[in-house]
C-alpha cells in the first residue's frame, strides 16, 4: 500500500515548472527533487540512449516504493514523447513511451501527473526571455513552440486520464498569482 506521493510535473518551456517543482520540494515533508533533461542525441541512436535511461529511471522508482519519500521530478520520459510528436526528434519514441507509461501507472505510490501550461500567450515571451533561461540544445523555444508544445502536454494528460485512473491528472494554468497556484497544488496533493 502507497505511503508516499510521486509527482511528475510537466509542461513547455517557460510554464514554470523550477518554481513549482521548488515549491513542492520545500513544502512538502521528506521530499526528493529531480531534474532531468533527457538526452543531447536527436538522431535514431539517441532513442536507445534515451530508453535506457528511463527503463533505469522507472526501475529506481520502483526501488523507492514504500520508503515513505516523496518524489518530484521536474520532468521525465513525457518530454522525451512531448520533443517526439512535434519532430524535434529524429525518431518515435511511442512505443517506448507506452510500455514506460504502463510501468509507471503500477508503481506503488500515490502518483500525481502535473501538466503546467499558461493560459496568457504574451506570458511565454516574458518567461522565456528572462535572463538565465535555460535552453534545450535541440532547439531554441519562442511563444510558437512553447504553444505547441503545451497543446501536446495537455493532449498527453488527456490521454493518460482516460487510461489510468489510478493516476492523478492535473492541468494548472500557471500565469495567476503564484498563492493561488500553491493553494491549488496544496488542495490536490492533500498537504
Amino acid at each position: 500500500m502507497a505511503n508516499s506521493k510521486l509527482i511528475v510535473v510537466e509542461g513547455p518551456q517557460g510554464a514554470g515548472k523550477t518554481t513549482i517543482t521548488d515549491f513542492l520540494r520545500y513544502s512538502l515533508s521528506y521530499t526528493n527533487l529531480y531534474r532531468l533533461c533527457g538526452t543531447s542525441d536527436s538522431t535514431p541512436t539517441g532513442k536507445k540512449k534515451a530508453e535506457d535511461m528511463y527503463v533505469d529511471l522507472i526501475e529506481y522508482m520502483h526501488k523507492m516504493e514504500n520508503k515513505s519519500i516523496n518524489i518530484v521530478f521536474d520532468r521525465t520520459f513525457f518530454t522525451e514523447e512531448n520533443y517526439c510528436r512535434l519532430g524535434k526528434k529524429e525518431y518515435s519514441f511511442t512505443d517506448v513511451y507506452t510500455r514506460l507509461l504502463e510501468s509507471f501507472s503500477k508503481l506503488d505510490f500515490e502518483i500525481f501527473y502535473i501538466t503546467l501550461y499558461l493560459e496568457d500567450k504574451s506570458s511565454y515571451n516574458e518567461r522565456l526571455n528572462r535572463e538565465g533561461k535555460a535552453l534545450f540544445k535541440g532547439s531554441k523555444f519562442g511563444v510558437e513552440n512553447s504553444m505547441e508544445q503545451q497543446r501536446v502536454y495537455l493532449e498527453m494528460a488527456e490521454e493518460i486520464k482516460a487510461k489510468y485512473p489510478n493516476i492523478n491528472v492535473v492541468n494548472i494554468a500557471n500565469d495567476k498569482d503564484i498563492e493561488e497556484v500553491k493553494k491549488e497544488l496544496r488542495e490536490i496533493i492533500n498537504f
